[in-house]
């Protein structure tokens, strides 16, 4: 599992701006980002290269922000790939909140799928079972170095 650093934020000019100059600042990496918006505010989630770093800098910030477990999972950059992990997850008891995807320089992984899931013992066990490639902390070093 990675952490996820999510941050709420005033839909209001510049305020996407002020976080990545914070993080820039701290010479702290974006490696992959989405935006969900409503009428008064916009949740940014990302996975950052230092992830507990990247929470102090925005807090310090005046900035509401939390962490989060997400599941990463790797796969091919192909037709078919996505389904693979999405077909190994078809069950009740398996609910996908949300999931963004990045493209990888890492060697071994062409793509990384990000999944935010409401029963992450049974996902994972879904995974391994259905031999998709789950990720932990230790890909965030190696893609650094990257």
């Amino acid at each position: 599992m990675l952490k996820q650093i999510t941050v709420f934020l005033e839909n209001k000019a510049g305020r996407m701006e002020e976080v990545t100059g914070c993080l820039a600042d701290q010479n702290i990496n974006i490696h992959a980002l989405m935006v969900a918006d409503t009428t008064d505010f916009g949740i940014l989630r990302m996975i950052a290269s230092d992830p507990e770093k990247a929470q102090r800098v925005l807090k310090d910030k005046g900035l509401m922000v939390k962490n989060a477990d997400v599941i990463a999972v790797a796969i091919d950059h192909n037709p078919g790939s996505l389904h693979k992990v999405l077909h190994a997850l078809n069950a009740p008891d398996v609910s996908i909140e949300y999931m963004y995807a990045f493209t990888s320089r890492h060697q071994d992984y062409n793509a990384i799928v990000i999944l935010s899931v409401d029963n992450q013992a049974a996902v994972l066990e879904k995974l391994r079972n259905g031999g998709i490639p789950v990720l932990d902390e230790t890909l965030l070093d190696q893609i650094n170095r990257s």
